[in-house]
This record gives structure tokens, sequence and C-alpha cells, in this order.
């Protein structure tokens, strides 16, 4: 869409003018058809300055999520080559596995202000209301081993855990395998899925789903959830602006995919510096029952190293894991 391409260029010029000639000739268009677009971004809420042999600067920007938003500060890279933005989607998930079926290129990025039918892991429902966060999905394509895809969940968290850090100047912990926490609540979501081929069993490809919780009071939770759930404007005492953490967070997930899987021992590294589960009591809970016993460590597959009562050890890699006196759970 036109005015998405003149915002990008606006938002990269970082306040400077851009005279209207300099932005027909980038884009191939008329001087009218780029006025037009200024214009219909005015209408939007933009504040966009132009005077006569300077152009138009963009002066301040409202709280909204586009692909113009979002180019400039993903140029260059990978993932948000192909930007999808959209106010509301039953899932982010499922609409890019929609796309992915339709051979949809690796680093599609699915972005949307509202879910109805968001989902968490295990089926869960994961709250996604209009206005208080920012939900995304990336679709992926990676060209390893079954076994080393299984550990691209953990690896999301660290790269959510650099974004927050980034954007917002403090680092959240992570609950194994996947929850990002700020002060024992949940800040973010994770949901990792992937699809096979199905003659030769091979990975067709991964879809990596984040929703950050942006700014929601302990009212919006409720009092089921406000115990146990966070955001952003809770964590800072303000609230950000959703297009910068989309982009804060398809950026850490751009250098993750790009690091994914060569830099396996370093993330395994920073994965473990910044797991809180480790160190305290579990609870597992499984399909056959629930058992309790001591987060030791993780191992080199990102599994959780869990010590029994009777002194044995197990990897757990799957199941729910609580933590006792953690999130509420216990």
């Amino acid at each position: 869409m036109l005015r998405d391409e003149v915002l990008a260029l606006l938002k990269g010029r970082g306040g400077e003018p851009l005279s209207g000639q300099a932005v027909s000739q980038e884009l191939g268009v008329s001087r009218a058809a780029v006025w037009k677009a200024v214009e219909a971004l005015r209408q939007e809420g933009y504040v966009i300055s132009s005077a006569p042999n300077r152009g138009y600067a963009l002066e301040q920007s409202p709280d909204r999520v586009s692909a113009g938003e979002l180019a400039g500060a993903l140029a260059g890279r990978l993932l948000g080559r192909n930007l999808v933005c959209l106010e509301s989607v039953d899932s982010t998930n499922n609409e890019a596995k929609r796309r992915a079926m339709g051979r949809e290129s690796d680093g599609l990025a699915v972005v949307a202000l509202e879910q109805t039918g968001g989902r968490g892991r295990r089926g869960r429902s994961f709250l996604s209301p209009p206005g208080k966060g920012i939900y995304l999905s990336v679709l992926l394509r990676p060209r390893c081993s079954l076994e080393q895809v299984s550990a691209l969940t953990a690896w999301t968290a660290v790269a959510v855990c650099d974004a927050l850090e980034k954007l917002c100047g403090f680092r959240p912990g992570i609950k194994w395998p996947n929850d990002v926490i700020w002060e024992g609540r949940k800040l973010c979501g994770i949901l990792t899925e992937l699809e096979l081929e199905a003659e030769s069993g091979r990975l067709s490809h991964v879809i990596v789903g984040v929703g950050v919780n942006i700014s929601q009071t302990a009212e919006d939770f409720g009092p089921e959830l406000a115990p146990v759930a966070a955001s952003l404007l809770q964590a800072l005492g303000r609230i950000p602006r959703r297009a910068e953490v989309a982009a804060a967070v398809l950026a850490a997930l751009d250098d993750m995919y790009a690091a994914f899987p060569g830099a396996w021992e370093e993330w395994l590294e920073r994965y473990r510096a910044g797991c809180l589960t480790v160190g305290r009591p579990v609870r597992v809970l499984r399909p056959g029952g629930e058992a309790e016993g001591f987060a030791q460590g993780i191992d080199e597959d990102f599994s959780l190293l869990v010590r029994w009562p009777d002194g044995r050890t197990e990897a757990v890699s799957s199941g729910e894991v609580s933590v006792r006196g953690g999130l509420g759970y216990v």
C-alpha cells in the first residue's frame, strides 16, 4: 500500500525532510499520489510537516501498527521482509499456517492487535484483547533435524528477553520451557508449531508465535489471572508503542534465526543463565498424573533435569512443569 511505503521512507529519515519529488522518484508514482498518501497518514494521526523546497518531515507518530511503521526498523532482515499487519485475526499462528500452505516464503511475519482465538501450550486459550498487547507469528523453514527444531521454543524465549531488555531496559527471566517472566508473573507467551511433509516426514515449516502483554492493568486481567500475569505497563509505569515492541521482537527473532542452530552452545548457556526454574522445587504434571521433584539444571537439548526424591534424575522434555511457590501454581 502506497501510504505504508511513504511512511517507511519518512521514518527512515529520522525526522529530516524528504522532498515530494524524491519520494515520487523512489516509489515510481506521481507527486499527487504522494500528497494523497501523506494526507491519508495525517488522517490516521501522523504529524507530518511540509515546507516549500524542503519537503515532508515526520514529526510524531500515533500508536499504530502497520507495515510502514515496521519496515524501517526491519530493513535488510529476513524476518519481516513480507509483513502482514491485521487489526484482528483468529490467531496469528493460524494465519501464518494458512499462508504457509500456499508456499509462502521463509520469513513471513504476521502481526495483529487482537486474536479472537489465541492459543497457548497444551490447547489453553491465550487472552488477546484488542488494544492491550501485540501478537505476532513468523514462518520459518530451517534446515535442521527434528531434534534440533524442538529447541526453537527455548531459543525464542531468549530472543524475546533480548528484545525487551533492549527496548525497555530490564531483562525478564524464563520459566521453563518458554514463559517470559517479570517479578513472578507472565509477560509473554510463546507457541511453536511445526508441520511435516506427509510423504517424506521431513520438516516443512515452523510457526513461532509470540504474544506480549503491553497495557493491561490488574483489572484487565481479572482476579484469576492478575496474580500470575503482568504487562509492560506494570513493569515500566508507562505504555510503550506497540509498533516498537513488535519491531524489537521481530528483530530479535531474526537474530535468533540467523544463529540457529549453529550457535547452539552460546544460546544454551544464555538460556541456562535466564531460566528461573532451575534450583527450585517443581511439580511435573503429565496425563498419567503428577509428581514433585527438584529442578537441577538444563541439559544439552534444553530439557529440564529433574531430581526425584528417590535420587533418580530425569530429563523432562514434555508435560507441564510448575514451579513451587512461583506463578501461583502451588
